[in-house]
């Protein structure tokens, strides 16, 4: 599938909102020379706690570090989106 969206825009590089896996959804994906890529999440818990956090791709963590919700599941997905995005 990711073939396919590869030849049809090759130059696009998106993560759409409600591009999900779990209780982690995909909201942004950034890049500049500065903060390298960046990718903002929305999370969610089965207690109705939400928050949306940023993976740093260069530093490899979430901000904030700390919340509600539970940042285990989403740091993995992040650290794993970098490396797929060439960085990390």
């Amino acid at each position: 599938m990711f073939l396919m969206i590869g030849l049809i825009c090759p130059l696009a590089v998106i993560a759409s909102p409600g591009l999900c896996t779990g209780p982690v959804c995909a909201d942004d994906i950034t890049r500049s020379a500065k903060n390298h890529w960046q990718l903002v999440l929305k999370l969610n818990d089965q207690l109705g706690h939400r928050e949306k956090v940023v993976m740093n791709c260069r530093a490899g963590q979430l901000s904030p570090i700390s919340g509600p919700v539970d940042r285990a599941y989403a740091t993995s997905i992040g650290r794993r989106a970098c490396r797929l995005a060439g960085e990390g």
